[in-house]
């Protein structure tokens, strides 16, 4: 079963969003993430790409060159204090990129003001045709998918939706039975890497892999045979595989090809399985 397949921005966050786009396309990806806002402003390094600017034509000229599509873009930390209003320059530039999903991280312990913003959030994304959805992250305050769909019931917006990522899922301690319960209109892409089956020890630990030690699909101890077949056979699917340590000695368009291998290699062997059980 063919499936969307888009890489992630993390993975080759070393590039411009121009120049990720031209990976991408090298790489033999259809589709691609852009990270417009940054997740840690301490540590991402940020483009002027909100609004008509030099670098967000760049940007057009280059996706249109190549033929490239954006998937989604991210990062939105919903917390007490977000205004929606600071955001509709970013809803707009990802919708002038053609992208149609938007990443969202619950950051504010009350779960209610939290759930008002998500909505706001969708309301603002709506007339743009984008849809809003919220990742459970272990070190944020929505950090299970009971959470996040008690957000996104007491939101009722038809275009809110939960990405799962293998790593934050695992890490969570999440049960497959809660992935497969999901409805189905909340599901609009899930997120793939590995992870050693190990589980760091602490906070910090947590957060170093997530950002810069993944491992490729199907080569650590994650199950994610049991998540692709918990979740809907043909979702797409954002390959976000951050490897810091192997970027010193290999580039990135090399990297985000191993990356699209390893992945269809692993779709593969799941559709091998099912029809053998067939």
């Amino acid at each position: 079963m063919t499936r969307t397949l888009s890489l992630a921005p993390l993975t080759i966050l070393e590039l411009a969003p121009a120049d990720m786009v031209s990976c991408a396309a090298q790489a033999g990806y259809s589709h691609l993430g852009l990270r417009l806002h940054p997740v840690m402003p301490n540590l991402d390094t940020p483009y002027p790409v909100i609004g008509d600017t030099p670098m967000r034509r760049e940007l057009l000229r280059r996706l249109d060159d190549t033929g490239m599509k954006v998937f989604d873009v991210e990062f939105i930390r919903i917390t007490s204090e977000l205004r929606v209003a600071d955001f509709l320059p970013m809803l707009e530039t990802a919708a002038r990129l053609g992208a149609k999903h938007v990443l969202t991280g619950g950051s504010d312990a009350d779960e209610q003001r939290l759930t008002e913003r998500f909505g706001d959030l969708c309301d603002a994304a709506l007339p743009l045709g984008l849809t809003i959805n919220l990742e459970p992250i272990p070190l944020l305050d929505v950090r299970t998918l009971a959470q996040a769909e008690r957000v996104l019931a007491g939101a009722d917006r038809r275009n809110s939706g939960i990405v799962i990522d293998p790593i934050h899922f695992d890490r969570s301690r999440e049960r497959l039975a809660n992935a497969s319960r999901i409805a189905r209109k909340w599901l609009h892409y899930m997120q793939l890497c590995d992870a050693p089956a190990e589980r760091p020890v602490d906070a910090a630990g947590l957060q170093f892999q997530a950002r810069y030690e993944r491992m490729i699909p199907g080569e650590g101890g994650l199950d994610l045979t049991g998540l692709l077949r918990a979740l809907p056979p043909d979702l797409p699917i954002g390959i976000e595989v951050p490897m810091a340590s192997l970027a010193r000695s290999v580039g990135a368009t090399e990297r985000a090809r191993r990356l699209l291998a390893a992945t269809n290699a692993l779709l593969r062997r799941l559709e091998d399985e099912g029809d053998a059980a067939r």
